[in-house]
């Protein structure tokens, strides 16, 4: 189900209740963070530069159009990117998988496809992103790796961050989850990685 929107704007009684629940969100996302800053959760470093491309709130931002923007602009000047996303929406049952322009959106998700269809890169998708840039690599000479999403996905580890943000929604009403859109407090940009 999807929450309307005017949910999240400030003030609306509904968001005041939930926003118990937007403290306990922002409890266990707070911790679930420290667990991997503290190396008690297991971080995959590429051998390679890992760019994310994200956001902190729900919904689309803009992070596809920027991530192929990213992927021409990058090989242009001369670098070999390659891209991997968690393939939302797929339904594939084997993980990684490797995208093209034929795949189907069924299986991988249809950000994925888009990607593959709108530049040369090399895309591959899996939940769990450490695999999909293991098997990228594995298969293609790439020099920089661009995670489509994924700015809260810690098991990745990133040289730089890219937090997308909606220039009309903005942040909603500046609250977590469910009570409002983010996924993590609006201090979280002031901690981006570059």
């Amino acid at each position: 189900m999807k929450t309307p929107g005017y949910l999240w704007k400030a003030g609306h009684p509904l968001a005041l209740l939930l926003s118990p629940l937007s403290l306990l969100f922002l409890l266990i996302s707070t911790l679930r963070r420290a667990l991997y800053r503290l190396h008690l959760k297991k971080v995959y470093r590429a051998p390679v530069a890992v760019i994310i491309v994200g956001n902190i709130s729900v919904g689309g931002t803009g992070k596809t159009p920027l991530v192929i923007w990213l992927c021409h602009y990058l090989s242009r000047i001369g670098y070999s990117p390659g891209v991997v996303l968690r393939g939302y929406g797929g339904t594939a049952t084997h993980w990684p998988q490797q995208v093209t322009a034929d795949s189907d959106p069924d299986d991988v998700g249809d950000e994925s496809v888009v990607i593959a269809s709108e530049t040369s890169c090399p895309v591959y998708v899996d939940p769990e992103r450490a695999g999909a840039v293991r098997e990228l690599l594995k298969h293609h000479p790439c020099d920089v790796v661009i995670s489509d999403d994924g700015l809260q996905h810690y098991a990745l580890a990133r040289d730089v961050e890219i937090a997308v943000i909606d220039g009309e929604r903005r942040f909603g009403n500046g609250m977590l989850l469910p009570a409002g859109p983010l996924r993590e407090p609006v201090s979280r940009c002031a901690r981006l990685i570059s």
